[in-house]
């Protein structure tokens, strides 16, 4: 089958930074996987963070962690879906992913594709919105359907992948004032089409226009420079409140929260797959209402750039581009 890979970490420059293969099938579906027929990808940064630090030592890598297709065989345990069945997900980072003709994944990670989305715009929406969901209503543990007059989430980079979808989230399933963050015109845009209350210039610092608002803040979702922002964080941050974050926090001091007995949580939507735990099927409840929300026309599709087929090149441009940390939405490849 077709795939793209890589054997040795590079830079995206290299000229075997993404390579295409040729490589077995991945054989019949064991247990409670589904094997699935590839239509669609879409690129994270996780994709070229992995390919940047994690060497296969010869072997060949696929990376992919967001992916639409179809149902081809399925494990004798895997009753939830039929072959023929369209079908979007996020895979685990502890197998091989998506940048592939055929895929093997376990059925409790795995959602109902939307009826009214292409397969290029599901595979935007995966891993985004397991990740925007936990964090909201896991993590921080925001109730859905409360009434929080004069409350308000801080989501730090808005316009990315995650913060395109938990603006939604947010927007549609609380009652929180959505203050988020962007820098240039059209991500600005962006988040206030998705349904942004406020939106703050991340390149300035972010606690005075915070104050200028006037809303007390108990939730902060940051999705990226957590590090770079962390003094803000924890002066906005209400007493007793809570952070949620998807990245590192590098040398920053926690201690700073404690004299607001503020928590810290982390965001890591692979956990559940990866170790395999016992609410696992967690994520294909999630990714069920997504789709259902999408087709009643509550939440949009984040798809932002389509860069043609899945070949080594696009994907090149593709992973060069998120890098560029210019990505609006998310970057999505469609066949091969």
């Amino acid at each position: 089958m077709k795939a793209v890979g890589y054997t040795h970490c590079h830079p995206i420059t290299h000229e075997d930074a993404l390579l295409d293969l040729n490589l077995p099938e991945p054989g019949q579906p064991q247990g409670q996987d589904l094997l699935i027929e590839i239509r669609a990808v879409a690129v994270n940064p996780v994709d070229t963070k992995i390919r940047r630090a994690a060497d296969p030592f010869g072997e060949p890598r696929i990376l992919g962690f967001d992916a639409a297709g179809v149902v081809i065989a399925r494990g004798p345990d895997a009753k939830m879906f039929w072959v023929g069945q369209e079908v979007f997900y996020a895979g685990s980072i502890a197998r091989p992913g998506s940048n592939a003709e055929q895929q093997l994944v376990d059925q409790r990670i795995v959602g109902i594709k939307p009826r009214s989305l292409s397969f290029a715009q599901a595979a935007a929406l995966p891993l985004t919105s397991i990740t925007a969901w936990e964090g909201l209503f896991d993590r921080l543990g925001i109730i859905r359907g409360k009434a929080a007059d004069g409350a308000a989430i801080l989501i730090i980079g808005g316009a990315g992948g995650v913060g395109s979808i938990a603006i939604q989230l947010a927007r549609r399933l609380t009652g929180l004032k959505i203050i988020t963050t962007a820098s240039r015109p059209e991500t600005r845009a962006w988040c206030e089409h998705l349904g942004a209350h406020f939106v703050l210039n991340h390149t300035l610092p972010l606690a005075p226009q915070v104050k200028a608002i006037g809303l007390a803040v108990p939730y902060v979702f940051s999705t990226t420079h957590t590090e770079k922002h962390w003094a803000d964080i924890v002066e906005i941050i209400a007493p007793q409140g809570r952070i949620c974050l998807i990245d590192d926090l590098g040398a920053a001091p926690v201690q700073a929260l404690k004299p607001k007995s503020a928590s810290l949580h982390w965001e890591y939507m692979f956990a559940r797959p990866v170790h395999g735990t016992p609410d696992m099927i967690a994520q294909h409840r999630l990714l069920d209402e997504i789709s259902h929300m999408v087709d009643e026309g509550v939440i949009k599709t984040t798809l932002g750039e389509h860069f043609g087929k899945i070949d080594a090149a696009n994907m090149i441009r593709a992973h060069a581009f998120q890098e560029s940390g210019k990505a609006k939405g998310k970057i999505v490849l469609e066949g091969f």
